[in-house]
């Protein structure tokens, strides 16, 4: 396994899923196949190899996605916190379960689409 090719896969998922969850929201999903491509197309590996290469730098995405999402759902938290004193520690908590789960789901659906984007990458390589 290439790790350059996985983390900068990692890095065009979440980018990608960023951008076309703002812009266009049911095109999402492209983001973690079009990194899971990238990563399984540049390196020389079988299916499962791709599907491996794919499904990592899929989870690397969504850990940055759900960094991204704490860092920002904090930032919100800290203002109703200053707002509002006694629902400061509430919207805390509920930040914090809200993150883990958002974090979790983000991983679980980018590494199961970048699995099926790496197999895409080794069989567009093939096929060329």
């Amino acid at each position: 396994m290439e790790w350059k090719y996985v983390v900068v896969g990692g890095l065009i998922t979440a980018v990608l899923t960023l951008v076309l969850a703002v812009v266009f929201l049911p095109l999402f999903f492209l983001g973690p196949v079009i990194g899971g491509v990238f990563a399984a197309y540049l390196d020389r590996g079988d299916n499962q190899a791709g599907a491996v290469e794919g499904a990592v730098s899929g989870v690397i995405g969504g850990l940055i996605m759900g960094a991204l999402f704490l860092l920002g759902f904090g930032t919100i938290s800290a203002i109703i916190g200053v707002i509002f004193t006694n629902a400061g520690a509430a919207a805390g908590t509920i930040g914090v379960f809200l993150g883990a789960f958002i974090t979790l789901l983000a991983v679980i659906v980018s590494g199961v689409l970048g699995a099926i984007g790496g197999v895409v990458g080794v069989s567009i390589r093939e096929n060329q």
